[in-house]
């Protein structure tokens, strides 16, 4: 008897430490929606008074997790500081779009977005907006029969949250449930949600496209804007699918690489989880489900969710301004494993540095800069990183005084998941060079080998050594660029002067250029 009593008294107290630690962060945010406090507790007693506990969980998931989720403006400035009126869509394609932008700097310096204040949904979000959002997501959820695998958590990571990023905040549920109300009478089986994802995005491709112009567009669109656009980028594309899709009680997520490891550039696109949970990928307005694969190396892929991921690093280190960049968000989570056969590797540290550092990063290189794609803890000299992408040359890199700073040696994450140095040895040799990115192989006929320069441009080659080191400068002609006294295994950067380095790095292996 005394150890039933006992085992209750341990229950009791368990389930009151629980519901304390979750009421804890339900009162935290309703502390921090300010005036805003009355709107959130009316959804709360709302479904309280309905007696819908699911519902009820579903409305504290939501305000929970609602700190830091919001929208912020941007205004594009030169370099006094002063605004500059630009509108992608005054230009009639991307090209004359750069040009005038280009035009502009030329008269008023270097061009940049700057974030104007950022507008948390906590302290604006409406009771009947969320009330509206909760209810026609579980009809969805309910009604759905391609819905009815998905259990309750997955219907909130995937179904319940009203945005998709950082867009302006809009509700447009109803009108994408009324949109595809008939969608299942056109569905072979109407209890596959591939087959419904397919059907919905073949609607979407027939009135929205892709527009390189909204690269330079600097937020992400609202729904209305879209629906009168048209036209966005590759998150506009992911955020459409996102609403058309999880209104209709499909599990849509966003997947994305922040930076792509052998070009320029990142992307974002979908992915919708099968009748067996499985992630899909798709990409909103352009490829279906099944019929999509992600061409450029990845060393990671991230997924865009809405609950907090408590296994970040911003919930280890506190102070935001020590993490470089997207890596200090809380709404992300790591599931590179889901696209690629990603390792985990132990990496050698250069020490030299203050014993104050307990996180180092592996970096890619894009676009000219290394930067940061994971995290990891220091442990001596060294670190383990989990779950990276193959095929790809990685650095080591320290965050002090808000930049990026070497570590440790590149190296090159072999496609067998061994790892290879790339440290200069003080052998030289000579090495020819026929290109600044990765090209197709084009015999030559005349006896002169095929070479991919602009004649007249004069050419800068570079190899790593605690950062990157000139061989000096060559002015291009027919042929190959020719350097002497190269040093051997040593990653190398060719780069054409007034560029806009998206030349990629290289090594030179059995006398030919090898690209990451």
């Amino acid at each position: 008897m005394k150890f039933k009593r006992f085992v209750f008294f341990f229950i009791i107290l368990f389930m009151f430490f629980s519901c304390a630690q979750n009421n804890t962060e339900l009162e935290s945010a309703l502390q921090k929606a300010g005036d805003n406090r009355p709107q959130l507790e009316r959804v709360l007693a709302r479904y309280r008074a309905a007696k819908d506990s699911l519902k009820l969980k579903a409305a504290r998931f939501l305000i929970e997790n609602m700190p830091g989720h919001g929208y912020a403006a941007y205004v594009l400035r030169d370099s006094t500081g002063t605004p500059v009126p630009f509108n992608v869509l005054d230009y009639s394609n991307y090209k004359n779009m750069v040009a005038a932008w280009d035009s502009i700097e030329t008269k008023r310096g270097k061009l940049d977005f700057k974030k104007g204040n950022f507008v948390e949904d906590i302290q604006i979000v409406s009771a009947d907006f969320l009330i509206t959002n909760i209810d026609l997501a579980f009809k969805a959820w309910r009604e759905k029969a391609w819905a009815r695998h998905l259990n309750f958590e997955q219907f909130c990571a995937t179904i319940l949250p009203y945005r998709g990023s950082n867009e302006p905040l809009e509700i447009s549920r109803a009108f994408f449930l009324k949109k595809y109300r008939d969608l299942d009478k056109r569905m072979t089986n109407p209890a596959d949600p591939i087959e419904a994802c397919r059907l919905i995005n073949e609607d979407i491709k027939s009135w929205f496209k892709f527009d390189s112009r909204f690269y330079r567009h600097p937020t992400d669109q609202s729904v209305s804007e879209m629906l009168k656009s048209g036209m966005g980028r590759c998150e506009d594309m992911a955020n459409l699918a996102i609403y058309a899709m999880r209104a209709n009680g499909l599990a849509v997520t966003s997947d994305y690489t922040p930076h792509w490891a052998d070009t320029g550039n990142n992307h974002a696109w979908n992915a919708v989880l099968d009748s067996s949970g499985n992630a899909v990928p798709f990409m909103g307005a352009l490829f279906d489900p099944l019929a999509y694969k992600i061409t450029n190396r990845v060393a990671k892929v991230y997924r865009k969710t809405y609950g907090k991921q408590k296994g970040n690093l911003i919930f280890r280190v506190k102070d935001k301004k020590s993490i470089p960049g997207w890596l200090a968000g809380k709404y992300y989570a790591d599931v590179t494993s889901e696209y690629t056969d990603a390792v985990d590797i132990a990496v050698h540290l250069d020490r030299s540095v203050s014993d104050s550092l307990h996180i180092v990063y592996l970096c890619v290189f894009n676009d000219g800069e290394w930067k940061a794609m994971q995290w990891a803890e220091i442990m001596g000299d060294s670190a383990i990183f989990k779950g990276m992408g193959k095929d790809i040359a990685y650095l080591p890199m320290y965050f002090m005084h808000q930049k990026l700073q070497p570590a440790g040696a590149p190296f090159i994450l072999e496609k067998d998941g061994s790892v290879s140095l790339l440290e200069p040895e003080k052998t030289f040799g000579e090495i020819r060079l026929h290109s600044t990115t990765k090209r197709t192989t084009v015999e030559a006929t005349d006896s002169i080998e095929k070479s991919f320069f602009e004649t007249g441009k004069t050419y800068e080659l570079f190899y790593w050594k605690k950062g990157w080191q000139s061989l000096g400068k060559q002015t291009a002609g027919n042929g190959p660029l020719v350097f002497a006294d190269a040093p051997q295994g040593a990653l190398f950067w060719l780069m054409r002067e007034d560029s806009k380095k998206q030349e990629r790095i290289f090594i030179f292996k059995n006398g030919r250029q090898v690209w990451f």
